[in-house]
């Protein structure tokens, strides 16, 4: 039996053809799998070729102002008695005096009624440091915030919160009440303001930025 041999150009020629089809699969397989990516990133991808935000558009930029609010959120609200203020005039000093067992004394903070309890909040965020029932005075908290300032609560009929609680601005910390101090006035909330440990009218401070103090 004779052994055929192959001619010397066929070897060659196989060899060629195996590196084509080689080639020619991976290409395939590269198309393929770039089709499918291109399609699954096209479906949760925009893209642009512009500006996002307009010219004349804005980003809101984040204040770190603290105002400070008024004790209350209830619009039926009136002042019952003023702070005392030795440079006010006569008759407003007068309107400013409390009359309690056959004694007067000037007010040291704001009355605040109304005809129907209305809810007491806090004037800034701040720590409660004091919460005690007196009385002659009612309920009373007290709450220390930035900046050397205090903020105290009296006359409370109702008291939501405790010594050590971290409070925010706005956030309810009683209900407005009575105190035998004040009978006359009835329902009402009496307010004082403490800045670095000076008495001060609140009326003068709300809506001031306490870094503007």
């Amino acid at each position: 039996m004779t052994k055929r041999k192959l001619k010397p150009f066929v070897v060659p020629v196989l060899y060629s053809l195996t590196v084509v089809v080689f080639v020619f699969c991976l290409y395939m397989i590269q198309l393929i799998i770039g089709k499918v990516t291109f399609k699954e990133e096209n479906q949760d991808t925009n893209y642009v070729d512009s500006e996002i935000i307009e010219p004349n558009n804005q980003l809101p930029v984040v204040t770190n102002e603290t105002v400070i609010i008024r004790p209350y959120t209830a619009s039926n609200v009136s002042i019952a008695k003023d702070f005392y203020d030795y440079k006010a005039e006569a008759d407003k000093q007068k309107d400013a005096i409390i009359y309690y067992e056959n004694t007067y004394m000037q007010n040291s903070g704001v009355d605040y009624k109304s005809e129907e309890v209305f809810d007491v909040v806090s004037i800034l965020d701040g720590t409660v440091i004091e919460v005690k029932e007196d009385a002659i005075l009612g309920n009373v908290v007290q709450i220390k915030h930035t900046n050397d300032i205090i903020s105290v609560y009296q006359s409370l009929s109702e008291v939501d919160v405790k010594k050590d609680d971290k409070i925010l601005a706005g956030q309810i910390i009683g209900k407005s009440g009575q105190s035998n101090i004040n009978k006359d006035i009835g329902n009402h909330l009496h307010f004082e303001l403490y800045y670095q440990g000076q008495i001060v009218n609140p009326e003068e401070y709300y809506d001031k930025n306490v870094e503007d103090l």
